[in-house]
């Protein structure tokens, strides 16, 4: 009570830091008519002029209003665009060691060049840290001409780089790359025979975007460069065709159970167990194929890798699916990144997994690994002299940034408000009827012109959605970890009136859908154009982009709910963006894979019990 009085009267933490830091706003404010006075060269020669004084004593913190007001002047010069009031606040908050939560939409990866700047002027180098390469070399890219312009330099770490080029970009003042590449560099560095040989800087500043995933989701993942160990690939065949010859143990209360099978599976712990019969009959399937001697045991000490074995081709055949987990492409398992939805390319799960999954898949099975240097995200980026991140869905995780990485969260309040509708969840009985209501509802949206995002959880999904809709007649793109080349274009032209789209978790981070296309993308596709045919693609646009507004904005459907809440409301911000109209529902039915395992077939029971017709769904904002 006595706490609740008080956050009235003093406002609550968040509300007292962005109170302190809109003092510092308005001085960046008033300094905004000075800026302007300055010719190009003046205000390049500012970033000197900063280093000298840092140089001389000056603590970086007294820099902030005057190299804050340098961005946006510089911003409004290079790129037409001037930050906003609450992109200064974003830009104050990461510099504070602190996690910024902005809504999906205010424009993070402008927000960021003003910390990047501040703190590259100390010449130690920032790291900013995105979700994978395709955003790396995106926001680098983009980002390059304001920074050259201030005189600073701009690196781009991607793997497979040579060791020299790495050196090059690390030594510049502001590096753009993925987690996954700093953390296996910081390995090799550690491997290095010789200083020479090492490609980073000491670790300064991190600035890592959707820091939720990075820092919480892949927290504990480890990195790991490993060696060749043993090769056992024929073992892995051989016990490979064994499996199919299991029978899955399902639940007494389910519709398909048939007494005691061989094996039981957790799906919420991703874990498989052979039952007594199944023992049983692995025994005698592992003598018949002479693998093992008559009357041995399989939990017997001599055969511990026999069982390593069995336990990793049960896995690969019972929890790993592919188009869902991983794809084969060019005879090579490659897995799919669950946060994500993009290719792992070089990356293999360990524990001989990879291998069963190789066998099961029939391509050729590459050696086992044995570790040779490890390190998980969470003990990585702890080694950072100064921390922070971004991301539009942090709130949530506030307890896990304070307690792991000492970072406080502030909430950064919006540009404009939100004004998008978020729909309650429908729920089918069976998938083949959610499929059917998802299809009418984008012929619905789709013949008022509004665009339709939908998202999904899978490849496999993905293309289970775009074979309806093609058969529908109802054309569409696909963007999944299959035609990621394609993500640029695809997603720029997402958002034109009566579009369709389908994307797993690809489109959830990162990704911006303008209202009515991109004309930037129609611009560049042209060579040497025209004002007047820049002039002309503008108009049109905002033509389009004021339909798409008129017919509601951008539609969000999500075929499925993730486990992980912001994997949701990323995909969910994808809509709604800068005050835009928008709306979004997720439509679920009681075969999906997370009401499997948190919903029992009781549930389905009683819901046919209740008389629910096909086609009919439940609506209630419960269940969302």
């Amino acid at each position: 009570m006595l706490i609740k009085l008080l956050t009235k009267v003093f406002g609550s933490r968040n509300d007292r830091t962005l109170r302190r830091m809109r003092k510092v706003v308005n001085i960046i404010n008033a300094m905004e008519p000075e800026m302007e006075k300055l010719s190009d060269e003046e205000l390049k020669g500012k970033t000197a002029e900063f280093r000298a004084r840092l140089e001389k004593g000056e603590v970086l913190e007294n820099l902030i209003p005057e190299a804050f007001a340098v961005v946006r002047e510089a911003s409004k010069r290079v790129f037409g665009m001037r930050h906003f009031d609450v992109q200064l606040l974003g830009g104050m908050v990461l510099n504070e060691r602190c996690i910024a939560e902005m809504r999906t939409g205010e424009g993070k990866t402008l927000t960021a060049t003003l910390p990047a700047y501040l703190n590259a002027l100390t010449g130690k180098g920032v790291h900013v840290v995105t979700v994978n390469d395709y955003l790396a070399q995106r926001d680098a890219e983009n980002n390059r001409p304001l920074f050259e312009f201030l005189g600073l330099t701009v690196g781009i770490n991607l793997p497979g780089m040579p060791a020299p080029a790495k050196r090059e970009a690390y030594a510049a003042d502001i590096t753009y790359g993925t987690n996954n590449e700093y953390g296996f560099d910081y390995l090799r560095d550690n491997m290095a025979f010789s200083p020479e040989e090492r490609v980073q800087r000491k670790l300064h500043y991190a600035l890592v975007d959707e820091v939720d995933s990075i820092l919480i989701d892949e927290a504990r993942t480890p990195l790991i460069i490993s060696g060749p160990a043993e090769d056992s690939s024929e073992m892995y065949k051989r016990v490979n065709k064994i499996i199919p010859h299991l029978i899955r143990q399902e639940k007494e209360d389910s519709e398909t159970f048939q007494g005691e099978g061989h094996f039981s599976v957790d799906e919420k712990s991703r874990q498989v167990n052979l039952t007594e019969r199944g023992l049983v009959l692995i025994e005698e399937l592992l003598v018949k194929e002479g693998i093992m001697d008559e009357g041995e045991s399989l939990y017997s000490p001599a055969n511990i890798m026999l069982m390593h074995h069995v336990t990793a081709a049960l896995r690969a055949h019972a929890l790993f699916t592919r188009d869902v987990d991983y794809i084969v492409k060019d005879g090579e398992v490659i897995i799919v990144d669950e946060h994500t939805g993009r290719t792992m390319q070089g990356r293999r799960w360990s524990d001989g997994l990879h291998q069963a999954v190789e066998a099961k898949e029939g391509v050729q099975i590459q050696n086992e690994n044995q570790t040779l240097a490890s390190i998980t995200f969470q003990n990585y980026f702890r080694l950072y002299e100064k921390l922070a991140g971004m991301t539009g869905t942090a709130d949530t995780e506030a307890f896990e940034f304070s307690s792991i990485y000492k970072l406080d969260t502030v909430v950064v309040p919006t540009n404009r408000p939100m004004i998008r509708k978020d729909l309650p969840d429908l729920v089918y009985m069976t998938e083949a009827e959610k499929i059917q209501a998802i299809i009418e509802d984008i012929k619905e949206r789709t013949a008022k012109g509004q665009p339709v995002l939908v998202g999904t959880i899978s490849i496999e999904k993905s293309e289970l959605v775009s074979n309806e809709l093609t058969k529908a007649g109802i054309k569409h793109n696909v963007l999944n970890a299959k035609f990621h080349a394609n993500e640029a274009a695809i997603v720029a032209q997402a958002g034109y009136p009566a579009a369709v789209t389908i994307a797993t978790n690809m489109a959830g981070r990162g990704t911006d859908i303008v209202l009515g296309g991109s004309w930037q993308a129609e611009v560049a596709a042209l060579e040497n154009p025209t004002a007047e045919q820049i002039e002309k693609i503008k108009a049109d646009w905002q033509v389009r982009h004021d339909a798409v507004l008129e017919a509601g904005g951008l539609h969000i459907i999500g075929t499925e709910r993730h486990e992980s809440r912001r994997i949701d409301n990323q995909l969910r911000g994808r809509s709604g963006r800068q005050g835009d109209a928008g709306s979004s529902r997720f439509y679920l039915s009681m075969e999906d894979a997370l009401m499997r395992i948190f919903a029992s077939d009781r549930v389905s029971g009683m819901m046919r019990k209740l008389g629910m017709k096909p086609g009919e769904a439940i609506e209630h904002p419960w269940v969302t």
